[in-house]
């Protein structure tokens, strides 16, 4: 899912056969769901929470990261809505027909759907959204998901024009999708926010601003947003009276305020100023055993990117003798103390599982993930030869919260310590900072991390194809390449060749240290007890605010 800050289990099947292993994950917080509770309704239905970093855009089409994601979920909405567990729930469609051949997708629309201007919703509107996406001009990061769908390869490739995509609408209220191939985890995307309708007649009116502030959006899900200028620290959603589904919506507004340090967070928590609060490491260990403690289990991997248009990161044992300088173990126990663990890969565990056996387990390996200083010297002194130097001085980029200024000067800490003549320097700068300048290429290592989008392999796995928008390191490998490929091709309708392909790729890119692994995030929070139905998923969009209510 997602760049985010320091984002399916038991049984379900996903098309070609990759079981779901992160869906019991998810959990609905502090609570039942909104069903019923009329009763127990508190008089005032506001939700004060907090967030972690500043909210980088509300554009459908370029948004990459948790925050834009989790606003998006809750102020927009797709043809299915996710629920608890990741269950497809409805959305803007009412009913779903696949064709035999699972290659053509007919949906049809509710009616009753609106956006906040009061304008109708309509089948056009996703067949804009989705072209609009794809469409190279745009520059979404997020278009290659679209491959699969017809002509999408061939479009963002600049081949042909975005109209030739597969999507039509038939009339008002039914849209078809045709599918090249068939896409094993294509109803999960469709509860994904770049997969949701955008309004055309708003983003031609606001041209450049669209997305950029509140004011110039316009919404379908069951909140919108207010008071969010595009670079402040604070906004809020109040119920959209427009929505479909307004009947079941319980919160009249949530407030969200961004607090960098957990030390703010948690004052405010205590002073009743805030209802959720994340937690530092020692703060998460002191309060591990209140009731309003909780930990949210992620499939996300935080990782370092290494910038290899550089000729010192182009070197295999430099980038090797850094990962392996490392020690993970200690990293997570004593510097976060949140419940995170270490990373066996670039994919997190319980995402998916084969055969009764976990992915991150299938394809662990003893090199690009464990910690060793006396190998790590010694190709560190190897690497250095070949380079011609006896020190290599590089800057860490990482956010400015809390968590990530403590991660990052650990690692600081760990580099210069086992690796004679390693001079490491530290930036820490915001969270839309760090992802513009990973984006542009504006760095040597990056402290970076992902969550997966939907609850299979390929969702960490495509980021670091030579062509993938989201390779900002520029790691490229033929062999990972040619693997990706054959399992999104030739093997996709083969389970075991699929599976054995992206285990394959997986122990690749650890071999070659493509990007070092570091660990798989869990966060530490607070949330008011009187706080129910907020429903986390730990792949895909995490927070799911529908349900929420406050009791007495």
């Amino acid at each position: 899912m997602k760049k985010g800050m320091f984002l399916l289990k038991l049984g379900k099947k996903l098309g070609v056969g990759i079981v779901t292993a992160a869906c019991t994950l998810a959990l609905v917080a502090c609570g039942k769901s909104s069903a019923g509770t009329n009763g127990s309704l508190a008089d005032k239905q506001v939700v004060n929470w907090s967030e972690p970093s500043e909210l980088p855009t509300m554009d459908i089409s370029t948004a990459t990261d948790t925050i834009s994601f989790d606003m998006l979920n809750n102020t927009g909405e797709g043809l299915y809505r996710l629920g608890k567990n990741s269950k497809i729930e409805p959305g803007i469609a009412k009913a779903t027909k696949v064709s035999s051949d699972g290659l053509t997708y007919t949906f049809t629309l509710r009616k009753d759907a609106k956006w906040s201007n009061g304008e109708k919703l309509t089948a056009k509107d996703f067949v804009y959204s989705w072209q609009r996406t794809v469409k190279p001009s745009t520059g979404s990061q997020y278009a290659y998901l679209f491959s699969g769908i017809k002509n999408a390869d061939a479009i963002t490739a600049g081949k042909k024009s975005a109209d030739t995509l597969g999507i039509k609408a038939d009339g008002n209220y039914k849209l078809v999708v045709t599918l090249d191939k068939k896409i094993p985890y294509f109803k999960l995307l469709m509860g994904f926010p770049s997969f949701f309708p955008q309004n055309k007649s708003v983003v031609d009116k606001y041209g450049s601003k669209y997305g950029t502030a509140s004011k110039y959006m316009v919404y379908s899900g069951p909140f919108e947003m207010t008071g969010w200028t595009g670079s402040n620290l604070s906004w809020s959603l109040k119920k959209n009276n427009d929505y479909w589904d307004k009947k079941n919506v319980k919160l009249s507004q949530m407030n969200f305020k961004v607090n960098k340090s957990t030390t703010t967070g948690y004052n405010l928590y205590q002073s009743n100023k805030l209802d959720e609060t994340l937690l530092g490491s020692e703060q998460a260990k002191q309060l591990s055993n209140s009731k309003e403690f909780t930990s949210r289990n992620e499939a996300r991997t935080n990782y370092l990117e290494f910038n290899q248009t550089q000729k010192v990161f182009q070197n295999i044992k430099i980038r090797q003798a850094i990962s392996l300088a490392i020690n993970r173990k200690q990293l997570v126990k004593k510097v976060l103390g949140d419940g995170s663990i270490v990373s066996t890969g670039i994919v997190s565990k319980n995402l998916a599982s084969y055969d009764g056996k976990d992915f991150a387990d299938s394809a662990a390996t003893t090199y690009g993930v464990n910690s060793d200083k006396a190998e790590a010297k010694k190709l560190w002194q190897q690497g250095l030869k070949e380079l011609g130097t006896d020190k290599v001085s590089f800057t860490l980029l990482a956010d400015d919260t809390d968590t990530a200024k403590d991660v990052s000067e650990y690692l600081q800490s760990q580099i210069e310590e086992n690796l004679p003549g390693a001079q490491v320097t530290v930036s820490n700068v915001p969270f839309k900072t760090r992802l513009s300048k990973s984006e542009n290429g504006d760095f040597d290592v990056v402290l970076s991390g992902w969550g997966a989008d939907f609850s299979d392999p390929i969702s960490f796995l495509d980021l670091f194809t030579s062509d993938n928008s989201y390779n900002n390191g520029k790691w490229k490998n033929a062999q990972y390449d040619k693997l990706i490929a054959a399992s999104k091709s030739t093997d996709a309708g083969s389970t075991s060749k699929r599976w054995s392909d992206l285990v394959a790729a997986s122990k690749l890119i650890s071999k070659d240290q493509g990007v070092a692994p570091l660990y798989q995030l869990s966060q530490a929070t607070l949330v008011k007890s009187k706080v129910k139905g907020v429903i986390f998923n730990s792949a895909g969009v995490n927070y799911n605010f529908k349900d929420t209510y406050v009791a007495k």
